[in-house]
């Protein structure tokens, strides 16, 4: 952590070269004395990785950013002030604590942080900005988070654990045995010093897989920012043996824009209805279908499917629902003739269970992105293939 960056003229430079082609600075003389330009690239990089993911950082005097690739690993604010009001009480480790901004979050919650990094000077880093920050509740330390937690003498209300999901030859690894701590095996460790855990776990971590190799499973909540789901959360209690709860959250700058509720044993039970498109066209979140209630919304809000591996709804009313609606102009079965009034418009071009993908549809319809027209090719319950033309509520 080469302090020097911090000084006024450098400090100066950042904010106000956050639009200049970085390979200008890369092929300039050394601009400051003590200070590798290659230093203040990564800073200006990092900077503008932080206007909008970490905007506390950004907006706050006498930061010093961690690595570009390190802030585009580490939560953002939004999802870090999501988790932190999952949790409460005197004590929380976490056990991988990259940039500190998850341990930032919980300190609001928590009257006793660790922030446990292996990597030395981004613990440092942390640390550092955690005094900026004014942060008091929060303890840095460079050490191993799992060897701390195992000489604990003591017992924690919560251990967070954000799995490394690289391997040892930096290849992306999808299984929590394979990632860094392997969480089968650093389970039993955790449980000796703690009641609840969280685990943080990327989208792409199958929910039937992850709940094989996790014990005690009590929540899974699928996090989504506006359209795109950002992590998956894993709320472990000690003993439990009780119903999954899966929670589908949306989240924008201001908190939770909606949500969707239900648990394993429901979307078991549950038995979705069927229809034809009616007057209204439903579409999940993407936090909704990553947790697989595609028959639990059916029977929670009255909706039918349109075929049962469309994951598309339809009703005669609009109604609040955790995804997009959308006003439903006309269907037709699939044929070039039906297709050839679209043909050279804009269009919004989405498929459900159908033959072929967005691309090669554009391509053979000539179909340009945009405008105000919705175009849902999918299957429907006699399994003829269907567009269902759209307007957006």
């Amino acid at each position: 952590m080469n302090k020097n960056i911090l000084n006024t003229g450098i400090q100066y430079f950042i904010k106000n070269n956050l639009t200049t082609d970085t390979l200008s600075v890369a092929l300039s003389k050394p601009l400051f004395n003590g200070v590798d330009n290659s230093e203040i690239i990564q800073q200006i990089e990092a900077a503008k990785k932080c206007i909008h993911k970490l905007p506390t950082w950004f907006n706050t005097q006498g930061i010093f950013y961690p690595l570009p690739l390190q802030i585009e690993q580490t939560s953002s604010e939004v999802t870090a002030g999501y988790k932190a009001g999952l949790v409460s009480g005197e004590s929380l480790a976490d056990v991988s604590g990259g940039t500190g901004v998850d341990s930032f979050y919980f300190a609001k919650n928590i009257a006793q942080v660790y922030h446990l990094e292996i990597n030395t000077e981004l613990a440092e880093i942390a640390a550092f900005n955690f005094n900026v920050l004014g942060v008091q509740n929060i303890r840095s330390m460079s050490i191993d988070g799992i060897d701390f937690i195992r000489n604990l003498n003591e017992s924690l209300d919560w251990i967070y654990v954000d799995p490394s999901r690289r391997s040892d030859q930096k290849e992306k690894v999808f299984m929590l045995e394979d990632c860094s701590p392997s969480m089968p095996a650093v389970l039993p460790i955790l449980w000796k010093k703690t009641h609840n855990i969280l685990v943080k776990t990327a989208p792409l971590l199958d929910i039937s897989a992850g709940l094989k190799e996790l014990s005690c499973v009590k929540e899974i909540h699928a996090v989504a920012v506006n359209k795109e789901v950002k992590e998956l959360l894993w709320l472990l209690e000690k003993n439990y043996e009780g119903p999954v709860a899966l929670k589908a959250v949306i989240l924008n700058k201001s908190g939770v824009s909606d949500s969707f509720n239900s648990s394993i044993p429901e979307e078991t039970q549950s038995k979705a209805s069927f229809s034809l498109p009616l007057e209204y066209l439903f579409e999940p979140h993407a936090a909704v279908l990553k947790l697989g209630a595609f028959k639990s919304v059916s029977s929670q809000l009255g909706v039918l499917k349109l075929h049962p591996n469309s994951h598309l709804y339809t009703w005669h009313k609009t109604l609040p629902f955790p995804g997009r609606s959308f006003k439903i102009v006309d269907y037709f079965a699939y044929h070039n003739k039906g297709m050839r009034p679209f043909n050279k418009t804009k269009a919004n071009v989405s498929t459900r269970n159908f033959k072929m993908t967005v691309a090669a549809l554009r391509k053979k319809h000539h179909l340009r992105d945009g405008g105000s027209v919705y175009l849902f090719f999918t299957t429907d319950l006699e399994e003829r293939p269907i567009v269902i033309v759209c307007e957006k509520i």
